[in-house]
């Protein structure tokens, strides 16, 4: 969006609000449980290396236990470490803390208590989500009404957006 943005403000002159680029310095990439050098995708080969947001919670917890970990014992990150690592930046990224706190708390702890912890952090998080996707989509028709409130807010705050955009490029204009 900030390439198109940025293209049409230089095409057409000041009009779109260019969005800044918000990335995390901890969190930014989760990896895969299973292969901690690539990025969890849904698009990845292995289901157990990744986490859906509806999974079931023992399924959550079932991932992160058999997540792949490195030799040694001690839950510290390091460039030698990465499924330890990955999964230290996913506890800091849930908890809202660093990872060096998350660190010093599992000091002297090997993976098992970690993992465990690692797991019931994830599952607390997803779960408020999970359990308003199934009350949403238990009713169909109380669902299709928030969706229609939604588009008609966005349509009226696009509107005069829009409108600026057709003035600049010279379609759809009427004189």
């Amino acid at each position: 969006m900030r390439d198109v943005a940025q293209r049409f403000n230089e095409r057409f002159g000041a009009t779109l609000v260019v969005p800044e680029g918000r990335i995390p310095e901890v969190g930014a990439r989760i990896m895969d449980l299973q292969d901690p050098t690539s990025k969890m995708s849904t698009t990845s080969v292995a289901d157990n290396g990744r986490i859906h947001v509806l999974d079931d919670p023992k399924v959550v917890t079932k991932k992160i236990k058999s997540a792949v970990t490195d030799s040694g014992s001690e839950v510290r990150r390091a460039p030698d470490k990465p499924g330890i690592s990955n999964l230290i930046e996913l506890l800091s990224v849930i908890q809202e803390r660093s990872p060096e706190s998350v660190e010093q708390e599992f000091e002297g702890q090997q993976y098992g208590p970690f993992k465990g912890a690692v797991a019931d952090a994830v599952v607390d998080y997803l779960t408020p989500v999970r359990e308003r996707y199934h009350e949403l989509r238990a009713d169909e028709g109380e669902l299709l009404r928030i969706l229609g409130e939604g588009a008609d807010r966005a349509r009226a705050i696009a509107s005069e957006t829009i409108a600026d955009v057709r003035e600049r490029m010279g379609v759809g204009t009427q004189g």
